[in-house]
């Protein structure tokens, strides 16, 4: 009998023990035969929307996928699972299509996946048109607009091909969406707005870093020498960099291979197996590479040169961490990228440049906030983000460091621009600082300049780092075509010495978002080891990669909690009744013989509650903090209550009040620090500026007011403004 609770089958089949924020309402929307349009961020559990609903359906449900390699990790991961499921490609002999496609006329296949183009061809659906179909769903959806960042005309034309299945629901999914794309898919597949389902953006267990780059070889190597043995994918701008990258990372000793269109499609099919099989760690790639790439334990993406667009960054580090164990993501910034991709914008059609344009400038925007990265990030994807510390990227966690007096180097470096013409980028200025005898410096005749040689006490990495510097802090301006530094009217401040800088005398040292261990469990390495080479040698002799067999977070459980029974191991993450029955024992045995060689017991994996008797039971805690709040609880009680810090108390009743909640102001101005005058100004400056980024008013009011009394004037202002 076939199952239809999608409970027992995320159980039994999957193995997992719960859904995920949103997923059991898409599925009951889809078996309700409600077309759906799923907007969730990468790794956050898309296909289980569609592959659940499938299993429950009398018929089948066609899946349409841009890639190949997407369509073959699927289907590899499915079969698995024991789920009936194949692909239609030109990757098949013309027996093994014709073996698929008589599977399908006899309705023994659940999930079939094609590509657009296969999908529009008059044979193979006239061949569908002739069985029942149940579902029909277009995977990476974000293709059919012209403002997405991955335009496929065939894609566009799925509309017409859905008048050949009007019976059956219709579903589609991406992970990068603007509100604007989102819009343009639901006009272009005719979906009602009332069944769209749009998660969060946020990749909690992403790091998000950012540096200058100033030696990106060196840069490279210090990072990666941080992440031994684990996987990763460096993304390059050209194949030329690929190649050069690859060559400097192999002689280095690192397991690369490069990926990019200029090798044929043989060694870059292989090369790509190599890296999902574990057999190379990290892949040198343009952005050519992983659109089809599920591999769930990539620790680590690095932007050597700057991607076109956020919904090409977003897309491209949401290959990391797809497993939910913490991973970094790098980006090496430098306005010498933008010039190479300002060249390209330029040889583009009006309207084509004009998109691009505004792609670039928002994914710079982003790149040159020192607020947290993930505000300017969500909000480029319609979604609210808080303004606190995340924890987990570079600028929450460099706001604690030390600023030291940096005037004297930046007096040398703005006399520098000044004396040079102000027309050469910061590369030509250093080359100057530090008596650099290059052609171009003799050609213009600057090593006749006053400030010729007067900054080689800093290195170049320094001086890149000082420079950067001055171009957040406005004492300088510049050319994005071209490069080129201008002063500012704030820069005569600081020449006159009226005005100090402050900032970070040395470049930091690139650091990783934390122990590598440190995945939130605390499992035995040896054991994890142990498993781990088993892993591999059964998904060789099968011919998948090793995350098919099993994910590293279900190898980290049993190494944590040494399950020694069948039983035991059906709560173990990732393992459901299909894999228990072919790999329980081998696993057992592994694990058995190792606690009784270590005298270890086992240790019972704790039961988790169930998110839904959660939502029943209990409130947000930002909503708990707002209602105790509003019924008139001193805000000194609830930080003692719930033992939060007031900076907490603050980010919960702002976002309460964000979710259309009344604030009371009673009370607040006795928690500011300033001067009533200063408070006066800074309500003035929300007025002004709005409430909804505190880092402009800050600024505004010349770094005066800290962002702790900018909070609590920022509630007050919200709270007096509701009552006027």
């Amino acid at each position: 009998m076939r199952q239809t609770d999608p409970d027992i089958i995320l159980k039994t089949v999957f193995g997992y023990d719960e859904f995920r924020p949103l997923q059991s309402d898409i599925i009951q929307n889809v078996l309700n035969r409600k077309y759906t349009l799923v907007i969730m961020p990468t790794g956050g559990g898309k296909s289980l929307c569609y592959q659940i609903p499938a299993l429950i359906f009398d018929g089948l449900t066609v899946v349409v996928s841009p890639l190949i390699s997407l369509m073959t990790d699927q289907v590899e991961q499915l079969v698995e699972l024991g789920v009936p499921a194949l692909f239609l490609n030109s990757t098949l002999s013309n027996e093994e299509y014709s073996k698929n496609i008589s599977l399908v006329k006899q309705n023994k296949v659940k999930l079939l996946y094609l590509a657009p183009e296969a999908l529009l061809k008059p044979g193979l659906l006239d061949m569908l048109t002739s069985v029942k179909v149940d579902c029909l769903t277009i995977d990476e959806a974000h293709c059919i607009s012209e403002w997405g960042h991955d335009f496929r005309p065939e894609y566009r034309q799925l509309a017409d091909v859905r008048k050949y299945f009007k019976n059956s629901v219709c579903m589609a999914l991406t992970a990068t969406a603007t509100p604007r794309v989102q819009k343009d898919i639901k006009n272009s597949l005719n979906f009602e707005s009332s069944n769209e389902y749009i998660g969060s953006f946020n990749r909690v267990n992403l790091f998000i870093n950012i540096i200058p780059k100033a030696d990106p070889n060196e840069q490279t190597i210090s990072f990666l020498k941080q992440y031994p043995d684990q996987s990763g994918i460096i993304y390059c701008f050209s194949r030329k960099q690929v190649d050069n990258l690859c060559d400097n990372l192999t002689g280095e000793g690192f397991s690369v291979r490069p990926y990019h269109a200029g090798l044929s499609d043989e060694d870059r099919k292989k090369n790509q197996e190599l890296f999902i099989k574990d057999d190379v760690q990290i892949i040198v790639a343009t952005i050519a590479f992983g659109m089809g790439i599920n591999k769930p334990n990539v620790r680590f993406v690095i932007h050597y040169d700057l991607p076109k667009s956020i919904e090409n960054y977003y897309q491209e580090i949401g290959r990391a961490g797809r497993d939910g164990l913490r991973s970094e993501c790098l980006l090496l910034f430098s306005y010498a990228d933008i010039r190479k991709i300002k060249f390209f914008i330029n040889q583009k059609q009006d309207d084509e440049k004009r998109i691009a344009n505004i792609h670039l400038n928002a994914l710079l925007q982003f790149a040159e906030t020192d607020i947290c990265r993930r505000i300017p990030l969500l909000t480029y994807f319609g979604e609210t983000f808080c303004p606190k510390h995340c924890e987990m990227c570079d600028n929450c966690l460099s706001e604690d460091t030390e600023l030291t007096d940096i005037s004297t180097h930046a007096q040398k470096f703005l006399s520098c621009v000044k004396r040079t013409g102000e027309i050469f980028g910061a590369g030509h200025i250093i080359d100057v600082l530090r008596g650099s005898e290059a052609k171009k410096i003799l050609k213009f005749g600057h090593q006749d300049l006053s400030t010729y040689g007067i900054g080689k006490d800093l290195s170049k990495k320094q001086w890149f780092s000082l420079s950067r510097q001055f171009l957040h802090k406005g004492l300088m301006s510049q050319d994005m075509e071209y490069g080129g530094l201008k002063l500012t009217s704030k820069a005569w401040n600081v020449f006159k010495g009226d005005e100090k800088v402050f900032g970070i005398h040395e470049i930091e040292e690139v650091k990783p978002a934390g122990k590598i261990t440190d995945f939130g469990i605390d499992f035995d390495k040896i054991l994890f080891d142990e498993l781990r080479k088993l892993r591999k040698e059964i998904a060789d002799d099968a011919g998948v990669p090793p995350y098919v067999i099993f994910p590293d977070k279900t190898l980290m459980e049993m190494a944590a909690y040494f399950p020694r029974q069948l039983n035991s191991l059906r709560n173990i993450h990732g393992i459901g009744e299909q894999k228990l029955k072919k790999y329980g024992f081998i696993f057992l045995e592994i694990i058995c013989n190792y606690c009784e060689e270590n005298g270890i017991e086992e240790n019972p994996k704790p039961v988790r509650q169930k998110q839904k008797s959660q939502k029943m039971t209990g409130k947000r805690r930002h909503i708990v903090i707002g209602e105790a709040y509003s019924a008139g609880q001193p805000i000194d009680e609830i930080m003692s209550e719930y033992k939060i810090k007031l900076l907490t108390v603050l980010d919960h009743l702002f976002k309460y009040f964000l979710e259309g909640n009344a604030i009371r102001p009673d009370g607040l101005l006795s928690l500011s620090t300033v001067s009533a005058l200063q408070q006066k100004v800074t309500l003035k400056a929300f007025d002004t500026l709005g409430y909804e980024f505190l880092s402009p008013v800050y600024k505004a009011l010349d770094e005066k007011v800290d962002y702790e009394n900018l909070k609590v004037l920022r509630l007050y202002y919200l709270g007096s403004k509701d009552r006027r």
